[in-house]
């Protein structure tokens, strides 16, 4: 029976392993048709800036938390004070090398909104700059981490090993809190934007497919390893890595629904109409109707 037990345990450490690379795989191919596609059509249109400006910093956040939970033996054993059951963080070493791959290539997507530095003409009414709101975020979650450090440094013992009290690890949980706020806003604009236009045209539906393939097999290494710890509040000690896997499903299906179901793959009406300008989803233009009268 313990052998029996053993093998089992064995085999779910494998599947584990398995999923994460999996997952890797398809999360890092997730990030080459979107460039792909700008460099094809040799513009960004029908792309907003907002969601590569977000990634960015939301996968520098990703990076450095799961670089910080897998080699800071300080931030491990304040993991491990508070997590008494599962004192092994939930976070393997395909899941920093994602965040280091993820990153360059955001850093290249953010760069073709650029176009002289592709080469490319400057085409008109293609959105180059980040909406207010979006900056907004952006800035009132850095100042959230570092009001966080803040606190940890002024604390009794100043984030010492003992993760009873504020800690360092507190830290690595607001930047993970930040990937997560930056994860949610990334996908709405570009999600609005599609609907103003009633098109998906210049967003690759590819990289849907293959995060909502990840997704799934994110969320299934978790619960694997979480359960072989007897212990599922390694779901709750991980939270950037639940939730983005729960929060990109959710989009990701949003984004195929569009695509395949209310749109299709149609042409751009911005093409002849005007595109979509920089207050197209932040002022709404209240005096369009939502639903237009058919003739």
């Amino acid at each position: 029976m313990l052998l029996e037990n053993h093998q089992l345990v064995l085999f779910a450490q494998a599947v584990s392993r398995l999923c994460g690379w999996l997952y890797f795989i398809a999360w890092s191919l997730s990030f080459y048709p979107q460039p792909w596609l700008n460099y094809k059509r040799r513009s960004t249109k029908g792309f907003l800036p907002d969601f590569p400006l977000l990634n960015v910093f939301g996968f520098s956040c990703y990076t450095i938390s799961t670089g910080i939970f897998l080699y800071s033996p300080i931030v491990r054993s304040q993991y491990a004070v508070r997590h008494p059951l599962s004192p092994e963080p939930t976070v393997r070493f395909n899941d920093f090398a994602f965040g280091v791959h993820a990153w360059i290539f955001c850093v290249v997507v953010y760069s073709q909104f650029w176009p002289r530095l592709w080469g490319w003409e400057a085409a008109k009414g293609v959105k180059r700059h980040a909406g207010r709101l979006t900056l907004g975020i952006l800035f009132g979650s850095l100042l959230g981490v570092a009001i966080t450090i803040l606190i940890v440094l002024n604390s009794e013992g100043g984030g010492s090993n003992d993760g009873t009290g504020w800690a360092w690890l507190d830290v690595v949980y607001a930047i993970q809190y930040v990937k997560l706020i930056l994860t949610v806003w990334k996908y709405v604009p570009q999600a609005f934007a599609n609907f103003r236009r009633q098109s998906t045209v210049g967003w690759s539906i590819t990289q849907q497919l293959l995060d909502f393939s990840g997704g799934i097999l994110s969320l299934l290494q978790l619960i694997i390893d979480s359960s072989l710890q007897a212990d599922w509040s390694g779901l709750t000690g991980n939270p950037v890595k639940f939730g983005l896997a729960n929060i990109s499903l959710a989009f990701d299906i949003i984004f195929i629904t569009q695509h395949y179901v209310l749109y299709g793959p149609v042409e751009e009406k911005a093409d002849h109409e005007g595109s979509v300008d920089d207050a197209s989803y932040e002022a709404g233009q209240e005096q369009d109707p939502l639903l237009r009268r058919s003739d």
